[in-house]
């Protein structure tokens, strides 16, 4: 079972926010929600494809999410320079 719609953009904003104090971002809340969203289900599309799955509670989620919201930021950082 997953963590809701609700749970979800809480996780991905605290998720997105850690990230952009991690790397130094300068990012407001409701791109901090996206980023937190977004890392999270692209970084757990691409370990699926591995067999690895970040499922349960919201820890997982959580750690999944900044890891994904912070190679977002880096990716947008070198597509930017």
């Amino acid at each position: 079972m997953g963590l809701g719609i609700l749970a979800s953009i809480i996780v991905g904003g605290l998720a997105g926010w850690i990230a952009s104090m991690i790397m130094k971002a300068d990012t407001g809340l409701f791109t901090n929600i996206i980023l937190g969203i977004v890392g999270a289900v692209v970084l757990n599309l691409i370990l699926s494809l591995v067999g690895i799955y970040a499922e349960g509670s919201w820890l997982p989620q959580l750690v999944v999410g900044i890891i994904g919201a912070s190679l977002l930021i880096w990716i947008v950082r070198q597509v930017r320079s």
